[in-house]
C-alpha cells in the first residue's frame, strides 16, 4: 500500500487518489503545462530577437549583453531551481508551477520599464527565479500522468513548448518591436503568463506520487545527500548530464546569436528574421523532439540503451546542416537548409528527459531533473551566449562583422561532443536501470499500473 502523501499536499494527494485519472484528462493537463513551458521560453527569447535595439539604446558592449542573456539569466534560474525542486519533490507541484509563472509573467513585463541596463540585469534575474518553478516540478507530474512506455513521447511534446515559446518570441518580439518598441513590447507579452497561473492553480489535479507505475513511494524525500550520492554513483546519470550540458552549450549559443548574425552578416530586418526563423525553427526542432521521443519509445521496448544511442548518432548527423547554415552566402537556403539540422539536433531532449525520471525513484524525481536541468543551464544557457559575446569582440578588431560567424562556428564544436557522452551513457544504462529497480526497465520490472491510469 501507498504510504501517506507529506503535509503539504495531504488534500491534493487524497484527491487524486480517490479520482482515477484518465488518459483523456492526462492530455489536458499536459497541454496545460506545455502552454506553461511555452510561455516560460516566450519570455526568454524576447531579449533574443530585441538585443540589437535594447544594446544600442544603453550603449553596450557584446559581452555585456550575452551576460544579459545568459550568465546573468541562468546563473539565479539554476540556483534557484534546486531549492524549488525540492520543495516539489514534498509538496503541491500544481501550485508551486503557478506561482512561479505569475512571477515570471509580471517581471517580464516590469522589464519594459527598466531605466538603466542595472535595472534591467536585475529583472532578468528576477524573471529566471520565477521560470526556475516551471520545468522541475513539471516533469515529476507528467512522469505520474504517463507510464515509463509511453513517458519519452510525453516529455518530447512538453519540451517543444521551449520550442514553441522560441518561434513565437521570435516572431512576436520581431513583429511588435518593429511596430511599437522593445519596452512596449515586453510589458504587452508578460500579460498572458497571469491568466494562466490562474487556470493552472484552479484545474490542473495533482496525482500521487509513483501513480502512472503503481508503485509505492517513500513519505517522505530521501535526504539530499543521499539523492545526490545515489545519482553520481550512476556513470550512465553522470554521462546523460554532461551531454545534455554540451548539446545546450552549443544550442543555446547558436539559438541566442542567430538572429544577430544574420542581421549583422546578411542584413536582414528584425522583421524578416522573425518571420523567417520562427517557422522554421517551429517546425524543425519540434519535428527532431517528437520524433527523438516516439522512436526511443518504440526502440527502447527491445533496448533501451537507444534512448542514449538515438540522441548520439542524431547529434554527430547535424553538423553538415550547421556548416551550411553559417557559411551559405544566401541567407534564405542558409535558413530553409541549415534548419534541417535542428530535427537531428533536437532530438536528444525527450529521451534524456524520460531516462533522468526512470533513473530516479518518484521522490527523486523533481530533483534530479533539476540537477541536470542545473548543469545544462548553467553551461549552456549561463556561458554559450556570454562566450560568443567575447568571441565577437575579440574577433571584431581583424573580422569585423564577420566575427559572430565564426564565433558560432566554434562553439558549435561541443555538441559534438556532446553526442560522444551520449553513447558512453549508453554503456551504462541498461545496468544503472537494473540495479534502481527502475519501472522504466520494461514492462517485467514494474507492477501494472493502476485503473484508470494515464
Amino acid at each position: 500500500m501507498r504510504q501517506a502523501e507529506p503535509a503539504g499536499e495531504v488534500g491534493a494527494g487524497a484527491a487524486a487518489a480517490a479520482a482515477p485519472i484518465s488518459r483523456a484528462y492526462a492530455r489536458y493537463a499536459l497541454l496545460l503545462l506545455l502552454a506553461m513551458y511555452t510561455l516560460n521560453h516566450l519570455d526568454r527569447h524576447l531579449m533574443v530577437i530585441l538585443l540589437e535595439p535594447i544594446k544600442q539604446e544603453f550603449g553596450a558592449s557584446d559581452t555585456a549583453m550575452g551576460l544579459l542573456t545568459g550568465f546573468a539569466f541562468a546563473v539565479l534560474y539554476t540556483i534557484a531551481g534546486l531549492p524549488i525542486a525540492r520543495w516539489a519533490d514534498r509538496g503541491v507541484r500544481r501550485s508551486i508551477i503557478a506561482l512561479g509563472l505569475l512571477v515570471w509573467s509580471a517581471m517580464t513585463s516590469l522589464t519594459g520599464l527598466v531605466r538603466s541596463f542595472t535595472e534591467l540585469l536585475l529583472a532578468r534575474v528576477a524573471v529566471g527565479v520565477g521560470e526556475a518553478a516551471g520545468a522541475p516540478p513539471a516533469h515529476s507530474l507528467i512522469s505520474d500522468y504517463f507510464p515509463p512506455e509511453r513517458r519519452a513521447t510525453a516529455l518530447a511534446l512538453f519540451a517543444t513548448g521551449g520550442t514553441i515559446g522560441m518561434a513565437l518570441g521570435l516572431f512576436l518580439g520581431g513583429r511588435l518591436g518593429d511596430w511599437i518598441g522593445w519596452r512596449n513590447t515586453f510589458i504587452l507579452v508578460g500579460l498572458p503568463g497571469v491568466a494562466l497561473a490562474v487556470v493552472i492553480r484552479l484545474t490542473l489535479r495533482e496525482p500521487p506520487r509513483g501513480h502512472s507505475e503503481g508503485r509505492g513511494v517513500e513519505a517522505e524525500p530521501a535526504p539530499i545527500g543521499e539523492v545526490l550520492r545515489t545519482l553520481a554513483s550512476l556513470r550512465s546519470f553522470v554521462y546523460m548530464g554532461l551531454a545534455g550540458a554540451l548539446h545546450s552549450f552549443s544550442g543555446f549559443a547558436s539559438t541566442t546569436w542567430s538572429p544577430t548574425f544574420l542581421i549583422r552578416v546578411h542584413g536582414m530586418t528584425l522583421s524578416q528574421v522573425g518571420s523567417w526563423l520562427a517557422p522554421a525553427g517551429l517546425v524543425t526542432a519540434m519535428s527532431g523532439m517528437l520524433l527523438g521521443g516516439y522512436l526511443t519509445d518504440r526502440l527502447g521496448a527491445r533496448d533501451r540503451r537507444a534512448y542514449m544511442v538515438l540522441p548520439g548518432i542524431a547529434s554527430l548527423l547535424a553538423f553538415p546542416f550547421t556548416l551550411f547554415f553559417l557559411l551559405w552566402p544566401e541567407p534564405i537556403p542558409a535558413i530553409l537548409v541549415g534548419s534541417l539540422g535542428g530535427i537531428l539536433g533536437g532530438m536528444w531532449t525527450g529521451p534524456t528527459f524520460a531516462m533522468v525520471q526512470g533513473l530516479a525513484r518518484p521522490r527523486m524525481r523533481a530533483l534530479a531533473i533539476a540537477l541536470v536541468l542545473f548543469v545544462i543551464n548553467l553551461v549552456g544557457m549561463g556561458l554559450g551566449p556570454l562566450a560568443i559575446g567575447a568571441l565577437n569582440d575579440a574577433l571584431a578588431p581583424r573580422l569585423g562583422v564577420e566575427a559572430v560567424r565564426y564565433s558560432l562556428l566554434i562553439l558549435w564544436l561541443p555538441h559534438l561532443l556532446g553526442a560522444a557522452c551520449n553513447l558512453l551513457s549508453a554503456r551504462h544504462l541498461r545496468a544503472d536501470l537494473a540495479r534502481q529497480g527502475s519501472a522504466a526497465d520494461g514492462p517485467d520490472q514494474r507492477s501494472a499500473p493502476p485503473s484508470g491510469s494515464a
